[in-house]
Parts: C-alpha cells; sequence; structure tokens
C-alpha cells in the first residue's frame, strides 16, 4: 500500500467553481465529485496537508484568453458571468487554503502554483476535480514534467462524457502517475 506524508503531500482540486459544475458531467454527476472531494478535504485537512483550489477565469473583456486558432472552439466568445468563477458552496473551504486563478486548462502555466507547492516541500500531488481529461489531465501532465509523484482520485473527478474519462483513467494517467478511489487515498494519508 502506498502511504502518503501529509507533510509532502498536497490536494489540488480543479475547476469546482460555480460555471463548470453547472455542466452535465459522466460518469459521475457533478455534486457526486463534490461529495467525494469533500471527502479527501476533510481527511487531508485533518492530516495537515495543504490543500488547493484552481479556478479557471479570465479578464473582464477576455484580453487574457489563450489564442484560439483551433478546429473546435472551447472558450467562451464573451465574458462568463461575475459568478463562473466561485467555487460552489457545496465545497469545505478554509480561508488557509491556497487558492489559483488560472486562464486555460492546466494549473500551472501563467500561475504560482508550482511557487505555492515547492514552498510547503510538496513532492506529491493529489488531484481531482472536473475535466478529468482538460483541466486534471493538463495538470497532471505539468506536474509530471515539474517531477511531482502524482496521484488520480478516479472518482473524485468527471467529464463531459464517460469515454473521455475513462480514456485519461485507463491511457494517460497510469502513465504518469498512480490512480486510486477516494476510499483508497484515505487509507494512505497519515
Amino acid at each position: 500500500m502506498v502511504l502518503l506524508d501529509p507533510k509532502t503531500t498536497a490536494l489540488v482540486l480543479i475547476d469546482l467553481q460555480k460555471g463548470i459544475v453547472a455542466r452535465p458531467t459522466q460518469p459521475y454527476p457533478s455534486d457526486a465529485v463534490i461529495r467525494q472531494c469533500n471527502v479527501l478535504i476533510t481527511h487531508f485537512r485533518q492530516a495537515g496537508a495543504p490543500i488547493v483550489f484552481t479556478r479557471v477565469g479570465w479578464s473582464a473583456g477576455l484580453q487574457d484568453l489563450p489564442p484560439q486558432t483551433v478546429d473546435q472552439r472551447s472558450l467562451p466568445d464573451t465574458p462568463p458571468p461575475a459568478e463562473f468563477t466561485e467555487l460552489v458552496p457545496e465545497l469545505t473551504t478554509d480561508p488557509g487554503d491556497v487558492q489559483i486563478l488560472k486562464h486555460q486548462w492546466g494549473a500551472f502555466y501563467g500561475t504560482d502554483l508550482d511557487l505555492q507547492l515547492r514552498r510547503r516541500h510538496v513532492k506529491t500531488i493529489v488531484l481531482g476535480g472536473i475535466s478529468t481529461n482538460f483541466g486534471v489531465e493538463s495538470t497532471g501532465r505539468d506536474a509530471w514534467e515539474r517531477n511531482y509523484e502524482l496521484l488520480f482520485v478516479e472518482d473524485a473527478m468527471a467529464s463531459a462524457g464517460a469515454e473521455m474519462h475513462q480514456f485519461a483513467i485507463k491511457n494517460i494517467f497510469p502513465r504518469i502517475g498512480r490512480v486510486m478511489s477516494t476510499a483508497q487515498v484515505v487509507q494512505t494519508i497519515q
């Protein structure tokens, strides 16, 4: 069994914000993902491990959107409502939690996430959130390239389609980290 040291492990939750959580998700509905994330938050907080919430958002004029010369646009054409970036109220948050505002899928590029983690001596990142194959996967790939150990919590994440979720779970995440359930992670955090 893998044992996680709370002194060097952080829980990083991706885009659990009103504008993202409101979308339909599979194979788990958003409210089930939030429940699993709250279980993780409770155990990580009790263990004294850092908790990080990332949110995606842009300036009022959208000048900071990444360029979109693509076949299938995934970013807004007009500014989203102000509450789009607010964390959902169902989450158990604390003023001591780290909050990162990002401007694209991955949580490392253009943010101080790496700095915040390294200053807390984090070596292992436990990842969950929405969407499995966009925000979670992009953040996981970036973390792996920065030499973090990774643990992906399969039932604490979801995507727009079950097949997208399963592809990342079966083909990407095992190549850059470990995949576990919430129940398994809870048993590993000391």
